[in-house]
């Protein structure tokens, strides 16, 4: 079983971390493969952020059909491309923030989930509203540090994340924790002893899920809205996709 791991963004010394966490968790003959586009944002902090970052998540999944991957991951908490990534394969692909949600949800009735910005609470709201899990959450918060501080300073952000989770646990009656970046994977066992709390990492959550849908037999479906697109004509720097109907 191939699992391709997409980091959205460009910062190569967290998609080998993520990548690391990855290996960590997959079974024996599970290969992990972790990549990232070599352009975009070297961070993912806005909904503009997001927007760029999905073209490079879709040309890592036109990629990976190449590679006859069994399954993917999208390895950023705002699951940038999601739908459309689904749009170009029959392989499962799974988003972080949904794996996440859906991990908590199983082992708690309700959760809160630490992320880095609270900007970036604002779009796991959004996500927690379209999955259905709003009813689940109980709390965003945020330990207010940029994305790259977790690969700058880890220490710094290890401390700043361990108090706001210590303060979720405090104060917002739950049962674990989410961690609202993929930058995190390589926190949770930490924090979790840190904090006496269930914490749920979605990179992680994400390759069981991924293994669960591949032994099952289990694709994206093509029936609807996830169809593959339609071929068309593109123009400019997109020419080169013009009338390529996917199968």
């Amino acid at each position: 079983m191939h699992i391709r791991l997409i980091n959205p963004n460009t910062t190569a010394s967290m998609t080998e971390k993520i990548g690391m966490a990855a290996h960590r968790v997959a079974a024996n003959g599970t290969l992990i493969s972790a990549v990232n586009p070599s352009d975009g944002p070297v961070s993912i902090e806005s909904h503009y952020d997001e927007a760029y970052s999905a073209i490079g998540v879709l040309e890592e999944i036109r990629k990976g059909e190449s590679d006859k991957v069994d399954a993917y991951i999208i390895a950023c908490f705002g699951d940038p491309g999601l739908l459309a990534a689904r749009e170009m394969t029959r392989a499962p692909v799974i988003g972080i923030a949904e794996a996440g949600f859906h991990m908590a949800g199983i082992i708690s009735t309700r959760f809160s989930i630490v992320t880095t910005l609270m900007r970036t609470g604002i779009i796991a709201q959004h996500l927690l509203d379209q999955y259905g899990f709003s009813q689940h959450c109980r709390r965003i918060r945020a330990a207010e540090i940029p994305v790259l501080t977790l690969e700058e300073d880890p220490d710094a952000a290890f401390r700043l994340i361990v108090e706001e989770c210590l303060r979720a646990k405090a104060e917002d009656n739950i049962g674990a924790i989410v961690l609202g970046c993929g930058g995190m994977a390589d926190l949770t066992d930490r924090i979790s002893q840190a904090i006496g709390l269930p914490v749920i990492e979605g990179v992680t959550a994400a390759v069981k899920l991924a293994e669960a849908l591949v032994g099952l037999g289990i694709g994206t479906s093509k029936h609807g809205d996830l169809a593959f697109p339609i071929g068309k004509a593109f123009t400019g720097k997109f020419s080169h996709l013009s009338h390529q109907p996917m199968q």
